[in-house]
């Protein structure tokens, strides 16, 4: 590949050669840093249980803890680290090193020994290496986005940088679909055991795809020439947000353009995942086939947006993308309930469970890593509800008593796991017992699966399962298997203890007597109804995504661009829309109500509409190379 020559001054006309190249080496290597991002994400579940899951409950919660932290919240540091970096020396060597820092950080995930192998070394190397990816990510988007801008032709800047916007979604589709072929091929056993890893391990051909396009790279015509003229800042940082006059407009920009672009941004696709597979239970594999779908056939439209704003501007796209988000969120998620659960939404319309607690053992959720404990009765009682999607009204009860959960005509006690002790564990498969045994019967979509008793346990299951109406000589006389006492203390259905003088013993499977799911049933999904709501979600993703790279750009001069537009951006997606799905879970959990939570990205994105409004000035006609 030939060099990137450096593109300048004012053009019109087709899209040149040389322009298409500064873009897809842009893009390509920022597509693929947020493939890595997104893995981390996407097989949370497979690292927990290699790196976390060994460590008492208070380690464990340390290290999510400080991987939260690195992957989200770290992110505006990385903003400030090469941003400065960036404009004291330069965006094609700043970009460059943080995307080998990404796939460095991404590969050695793979090859990472667990915590069984190297011990508590294992999650400690983890976290550096998920805080290098924060770091990184902070300082690829700014940096690509700066590049492309400094070289695209005024009066189409708009068009050029909207590329760079389509690599945030390209990087989770790439992402969703490495994972979904894998296990496909593997199976979810060996997936679960290594093949998870494969992921990880792709990135080092990325990140040498990457690297080595980017060393064919100039540097952007702005700032050799802000070089060239001896005006570059000596100290970007306190130039960008120690002075009134560069702060405000960076304030402006988080809190007029990219708090609302990012809530919108993670509603229109995380938490369209989130929601699909936790809130409407979608199986997994459905659930992330849908998004790419959406995803693929919305990408498009980021650079249809971006190069409209070209002609009317970036300030009407971004604001309309806004208010139609804000006013049609809760039918669109609704009609997605019906589309994706109908029998879920046909239970929800007409069963609401009532929770009468004492007011004060009703706390609000929050639980953004997933370690926090909500051990009153109230609680249990409404984070089972929520976790089952099940709509309910908390009424006020007596002071000090346990709280109850009315489904129908059943009534079922609540407990407090700190006063239950020892007892907690048998209290808890009661009151989930009881609370799904009355939800099933209301008409929610709840199956439960089969389970293997040993004989010695045959006749206490019988007795503790009376719905059942099982007939202990029955189930002896039927089909039966005989495991060694080995393998029932190993399948966990008898204790070393129990085993003793024991050889081998009859195990039944009984059918519907296992654990109860909530589930979407396949024959039901209307895949097509359900990807059309997605799709519409995504579109305005791509309204108030598409333009905003170049409005960023737009706000700052040259010589603080790269640390100017990085900040807000990075709080506004790393801290206002990384917490969404988090923060609408514990709304809907204190509502009784699951699209309560959606409340979140509508009071965040009018916010922004109506600042943006008042106070962001529209920026497309400018000319960023005599801004300084």
């Amino acid at each position: 590949m030939a060099n990137v020559a450096s593109i300048d001054g004012a053009k019109a006309g087709p899209m040149t050669g040389e322009e298409k190249k500064v873009i897809f080496a842009s893009s390509l290597g920022t597509v693929f840093e947020w493939y890595d991002f997104y893995l981390y994400g996407s097989l949370a579940t497979y690292i927990g249980a290699t790196y976390f899951t060994q460590y008492p409950e208070a380690t464990r919660n340390i290290f999510t803890l400080l991987a939260f932290a690195a992957g989200f919240l770290v992110r505006p540091f990385g903003a400030l680290v090469f941003g400065r970096l960036g404009d004291l020396v330069g965006r094609k060597y700043t970009f460059l090193v943080t995307i080998m820092i990404m796939g460095l950080s991404t590969f050695l995930v793979g090859i990472l020994p667990g915590a069984a192998t190297i011990g508590i070394a294992a999650p400690i190397i983890l976290i550096a290496l998920r805080l290098l990816q924060g770091l990184a990510l902070g300082g690829e988007y700014g940096g690509a986005a700066t590049y492309v801008a400094e070289h695209a032709p005024n009066g189409r800047r708009g068009y050029f940088t909207s590329w760079i916007q389509t690599t945030a979604t390209l990087g989770l589709f790439l992402s969703l679909i490495v994972i979904v072929f894998v296990q496909y091929l593997m199976g979810a056993a060996e997936f679960a055991a290594w093949g998870w890893r494969i992921p990880f391990l792709l990135s080092f051909v990325l990140l040498g795809i990457s690297v080595w396009i980017r060393l064919k790279m100039n540097e952007s015509p702005a700032f050799q020439r802000m070089k060239a003229e001896g005006k570059g800042s000596k100290a970007p940082l306190t130039e960008a947000f120690g002075t009134w006059k560069n702060a405000k407009i960076a304030i402006i920009a988080l809190l007029g353009a990219t708090m609302g672009q990012a809530v919108v941004w993670y509603g229109g696709q995380f938490y369209a995942l989130f929601f699909l597979q936790n809130v409407l239970k979608v199986d997994l594999f459905s659930a992330n086939v849908m998004v790419a779908i959406a995803l693929l056939l919305g990408t498009p439209f980021f650079v249809i947006f971006g190069g409209l704003s070209d002609k009317i501007g970036r300030k009407p796209i971004i604001m309309a993308g806004l208010l139609i988000a804000a006013v049609t969120y809760h039918p669109l998620f609704k009609a997605m309930t019906w589309t994706a659960n109908p029998a879920l939404a046909e239970a929800q319309a007409s069963i609401r469970a009532t929770v009468t607690a004492d007011p004060a053992d009703c706390r609000f959720q929050f639980n953004p890593t997933g370690t926090a404990k909500f051990t009153s009765s109230c609680d249990v009682a409404t984070a089972f509800l929520t976790k089952n999607s099940v709509p309910y009204d908390v009424v006020p009860g007596t002071a000090g008593q346990p709280a109850t959960v009315k489904v129908g005509n059943a009534t079922i006690p609540s407990f407090d796991v700190a006063a239950a002790g020892d007892k907690a564990k048998g209290m808890t498969a009661a009151f989930e017992k009881g609370v799904n045994i009355a939800l099933q019967g209301a008409g929610y979509p709840l199956k439960r699966g089969a389970v293997k008793v040993p004989d010695a346990k045959l006749d206490a299951f019988i007795a503790a399962n009376p719905e059942l109406a099982l007939n202990a000589d029955t189930v002896r006389a039927g089909e039966k298997e005989t495991m060694p006492a080995a393998k029932l203390v190993e399948g966990k259905l008898l204790t070393a203890d129990e085993t003793n003088g024991v050889t081998d013993m009859a195990v039944y499977n009984i059918a519907n007597g296992g654990t109860f799911a909530m589930t979407a049933d396949p024959a039901r999904v209307n895949w097509i109804g359900t990807i059309a709501v997605l799709f519409v979600l995504v579109l305005y993703v791509t309204m108030v995504y598409g333009p905003i790279a170049a409005l960023l750009v737009e706000l700052f001069p040259t010589r603080i661009r790269y640390t100017g537009m990085s900040l807000p951006y990075h709080i506004g997606n790393g801290w206002f829309g990384g917490l969404l799905p988090a923060t609408a879970f514990a709304m809907s959990a204190a509502a009784g109500d699951i699209y309560y939570g959606l409340w979140y990205p509508i009071v965040f994105a009018t916010i922004t509409l109506v600042i943006g409004l008042i106070f962001l000035p529209e920026t497309k006609n400018r000319d960023i190379h005599t801004m300084d």
